[in-house]
Parts: structure tokens; sequence; C-alpha cells
């Protein structure tokens, strides 16, 4: 008897490429096939949660990355019974504060004014742990991925994130093994965050990793893997083997 392979779907964050989990695809890819979800063409977690639905399989493991994140909370609002796992990282139950839908709405201002790089350039420092601020390939690594996703579509993704629901009410109902995975430094997304997520939802497990900030998955990528990883063995002890 063979282990029945597992597709993955994962949803980078905002300003986030695919690129983003080319550390973490490995992992995922020893399982079975992995799809990366198109991030740029939907401004609701609702619309973009829909399009995923329609091109995923019937039943995968589910990844989100802080934007992602937010995605993945949705489409186990929607389609609870098709997620056979979720890893949550570095990201949030809450909806916008006031002080974040003001900051949204700044960037959103200055990419219309033209200014997108300089954004680019400007968010860079809170992305990351303290220790990881004069990191160069951490910086260029941002840079390249947020020109990826470009301008048009970071003004449709910042409505997204904007808009979204708070999922704190929705996290007891979640009842496939979760992951969730948050770095200690992050100051964007502060790791009191997942502490919630973790509480919320039933059986979930916390890694909380030292030395990285919200650009966990390039900070301190074997961390995640293996956090990963151990997702996987729980979703894999709870599938039926293929005959």
């Amino acid at each position: 008897m063979a282990t029945t392979p597992l597709h993955t779907v994962m949803v980078p964050g905002l300003l986030c490429s695919a690129r983003l989990y080319e550390q973490l695809l490995p992992t995922a890819w020893s399982h079975g096939a992995v799809t990366v979800a198109d991030n740029r063409r939907d401004s609701t977690v609702a619309a973009m949660a829909e399009r995923l639905l329609a091109a995923a399989p019937e039943r995968f493991v589910l990844v989100g990355l802080s934007m992602g994140g937010y995605v993945a909370l949705e489409v186990m609002r929607r389609a609870p019974e098709r997620v056979a796992g979720l890893a949550l990282i570095s990201t949030s139950a809450r909806p916008d504060s006031p002080e974040q839908l003001s900051g949204r709405r700044d960037q959103e201002q200055a990419v219309l004014a033209g200014r997108f790089s300089d954004l680019v350039e400007a968010v860079f420092p809170v992305l990351v742990d303290p220790g990881n601020l004069a990191r160069a390939d951490l910086a260029d690594f941002w840079r390249t991925m947020a020109h990826e996703v470009g301008p048009e579509a970071f003004v449709g993704q910042l409505a997204l994130a904007s808009g979204r629901p708070d999922s704190r009410p929705d996290l007891g109902s979640i009842g496939c093994p979760t992951a969730v995975v948050h770095g200690f430094g992050d100051r964007l997304i502060t790791a009191e965050n997942a502490v919630e997520l973790a509480a919320g939802i039933p059986g979930a497990q916390l890694t909380l990793v030292e030395g990285a900030g919200h650009m966990l998955a390039q900070e301190q990528p074997e961390a995640l893997a293996a956090a990963v990883a151990e997702l996987f063995l729980e979703v894999t002890s709870k599938t039926p083997l293929m005959r």
C-alpha cells in the first residue's frame, strides 16, 4: 500500500509572487502536486477564495502566508470539507484596525501618484527581524517579488486586505490538522496574532520562530519547512492509503 498523494495549494501574501514559496516547495512536492494560487486578479477575499476553489482539486492541503492566510480562512468558511490540512503563516484572523486601514489608503495614494518603487523600498525594514536588516539578499528578494506583482495588482490586494472580515468567530469550526507558524520578530503582524489563531483552532500546532520577522519563509526557511513537514505527517496519518 502507498500513501495517497496530497495536492497542495499555496496562496502568496500581499506583493508576493509565486517565488515566495520556492524554499518550501520541495517539502510540499514530496507529498504530491503543488499549485500556487494567482493572487493578482481579485480585490476581495471572497472572490479570491472562489477562484482558488474553482481551480483546486476536490481535496487539498492549503498554505497561506499573510494575505494568503486571510484567503485561506475564507476558504475554510466556504469549503472546509475540501481542506485536508491547513498552514497559516505570518498571518492573523483579525480585521484591519483603523490605523491599518489608514495606512493602506496612504499606500494606495502613493501608488496612484507613481511612487510604487519608493513604497516598495520603504516597506522592507518592517518586513524582517531587526537582526536581518542588513541582509541584501532579503531586500533583493522582496524587491523582485513586489515588481513581479506590480502596482495595479497591489491596489486590488490593498482592497482585499482592508475589506476582509473578522475570522476569529470562525476559528473554532476548523476541524482539519492545522499548523500556525510565525516569526518572533514580526513587526507587521505581531506574534500575538499567531497565539490567538492557535488558541482558537482546535488542535492547532503553534511554532514561533526566532530570528524571523514577516519574511519568515526567506529568513528561516528550514524552520518553516520543518513545521509544515509535521503538518503533512499529521495529514498523512489521517488520509486513507492507496491499495
